[in-house]
């Protein structure tokens, strides 16, 4: 990832450009490992129907113990959000992953063979943890910038590269509807509802403020390229 000492600061990277979103100012801090999270090997495989199911299996089962963490971030951001029209995207959001998208884990789980013992029990794997913690820091900072800086990693980044292989269409409805999960106008609009919020409160910022939003947003995206990595880890 880019040293933090050879980031413009937002002001001085935004003069000069015809749209200067801070949500840009903080994906460009994120390179060159943002691009290699949405290329990553893991997706190309996924897309293809040539991914091993081991690794599949890997993967979800370490996602899913995501869930409590990312309800408390979600909901701390509900909590935190100025205005009402500011928050119910964020219900809906939050609905849409405790039903569909928990749906979907429970059906693949079925289907790869995964036991509801390992499913909840299995031991965490670092990034796991790593990626647990950093969700509960920035819920526990106060901080609405900073929680949603993690969310929009979360979904960004994944609409980035469902969006790259969604006209692949692999066999295996694990792979096929993960895609669709992470696609589509709905969430489209959801990604775009994340990045509107920090391209509106980001340049309000106090400088350290926007330093401290900046560090969470990039250390996130690190954490999702290492949570694909970890999934080839047997």
């Amino acid at each position: 990832m880019t040293h933090a000492t050879e980031i413009l600061e937002f002001e001085a990277w935004s003069q000069n450009r015809a749209e200067a979103r801070f949500t840009e100012w903080l994906r460009e801090s994120a390179q060159p490992t943002w691009d290699e999270t949405i290329n990553h090997r893991f997706t190309e495989e996924l897309a293809d129907g040539t991914l091993n199911p081991k690794v599949m299996v890997r993967y979800l089962i370490q996602d899913y113990t995501f869930l409590d963490a990312f309800v408390v971030l979600v909901s701390s951001a509900i909590a935190t959000a100025r205005t009402l029209p500011d928050r119910i995207p964020m219900c809906q959001f939050l609905g849409l992953v405790t039903g569909d998208e928990d749906t979907y884990f429970q059906r693949s789980f079925e289907a790869l063979g995964v036991s509801e013992e390992e499913s909840i029990n299995t031991r965490l794997e670092s990034v796991t943890v790593s990626f647990q913690d950093i969700m509960r820091e920035a819920a526990d900072t106060g901080t609405y910038t900073n929680m949603i800086a993690v969310l929009t990693v979360a979904e960004w980044s994944y609409l980035s590269w469902a969006n790259r292989v969604k006209d692949r269409r692999p066999d295996q409805f694990w792979l096929h509807e993960w895609i669709d999960l992470h696609s589509g106008d709905d969430f489209e609009r959801f990604v775009a509802f994340l990045r509107g919020q920090l391209d509106r409160d980001g340049p309000r910022l106090t400088a350290a403020e926007r330093v401290e939003c900046r560090n969470f947003f990039t250390r996130a995206v690190g954490l999702e390229k290492a949570f694909f990595v970890m999934a080839y880890e047997a």
